[in-house]
Parts: structure tokens; C-alpha cells; sequence
């Protein structure tokens, strides 16, 4: 099953033209036969994240956004911040096996990441680190498995049919 993503890249430095995170993920997505359905790239301005990521929220062909950029720790990071005013649930595993995984690579340096992943209108929305170790990590280790609907013994895919019940 092809999922519907859509791509944000959070920085107050970089364009498309050299979206180094971006563009791994965008190669990722494409290898992994899923549908990029848009990109867009903002500044670490909380009120762009959320009004981009509430615009697609309400589009039925996205099943899946990522963000990539402002999970850290200076005081222009504020992706995490953002995707929690958003959230119906938060998926606290994500962050924490994206740490562990994170750990092996960076060492203790991943206490420094605040990676997550929320819930919101019944589509996942996960924020990945702006750095291109991380983003690779953060698909290659858990996402290309999560959103792939033959990964068992369960995956996210699966459950997109029953994201928005009551």
C-alpha cells in the first residue's frame, strides 16, 4: 500500500534548493514507492508550523506528514511545540526508540533530541531532527518498517482505518 505523505522542512536557513534533510527523505519516500503528495519549507515561526500542517491535516488524500528541523534545544526550536497544540494523542514510543536508535549512532548526544510523534485528525504526524544522520536514522530504523502495511507483527499503516474513531 502507497502512503500519501507530506513533507515540512522547519528552518530559518535553508531553501529547497539545499534542503539536505529533505531531499534524503524525499529519495527515501519515492525508494520505499510512497506518494509525496507535497513539500514545503518555513521558518521556526510556530504560527507557519501549525497553519501548514493544520492545512494539510484537513486534506483526505495525506495520511502521513513529516517534518524535518527545530526538535532541538535552542530557543528557535519550536517543531515540537507546535505539532503538541495540534495533537489528539501522542505516540511517546517514537521519541523514545528514536533516542535508543540515536544513541548507537551520536552517542549521548541524542539526549539532545526531541523528536516526536502525534496524532491529529486521525493522521500521524512525526517531527524528525533537521540532521541528515537523524532523519536517516529516524526512517531507516523505524519509519520505512511503520509504514509499511506487510511489516509485522503491527504497523501505523494498518491502522489508518481506524485513526478517527470514537
Amino acid at each position: 500500500m502507497r502512503v500519501n505523505i507530506a513533507l515540512l522542512t522547519v528552518t530559518d536557513t535553508r531553501t529547497l534548493k539545499n534542503d539536505k534533510s529533505g531531499s534524503i527523505l524525499v529519495q527515501k519516500i519515492e525508494k520505499a514507492k510512497h506518494n509525496l503528495i507535497d513539500r514545503k519549507i518555513c521558518k521556526d515561526n510556530k504560527k507557519d508550523i501549525k497553519k501548514i500542517i493544520k492545512k494539510w491535516l484537513k486534506k483526505k488524500k495525506i495520511d502521513v506528514i513529516i517534518t524535518t528541523g527545530g526538535t532541538g534545544l535552542t530557543g528557535r526550536d519550536i517543531t515540537p511545540e507546535a505539532i503538541d497544540e495540534i495533537a489528539d494523542k501522542h505516540i511517546p514510543g517514537f521519541g523514545e526508540v528514536f533516542r535508543t536508535i540515536s544513541l548507537k549512532t551520536v552517542g549521548t548526544s541524542s539526549i539532545q533530541s526531541r523528536a516526536c510523534a502525534v496524532l491529529a485528525n486521525g493522521k500521524y504526524v512525526f517531527a524528525l531532527p533537521g540532521s541528515s544522520g537523524g532523519v536517516t536514522d529516524a526512517w531507516d530504523k523505524i519509519l520505512v518498517h511503520q509504514l509499511d502495511i506487510n511489516h509485522k507483527p503491527c504497523n501505523f499503516v494498518e491502522l489508518f482505518p481506524r485513526l478517527k474513531e470514537k
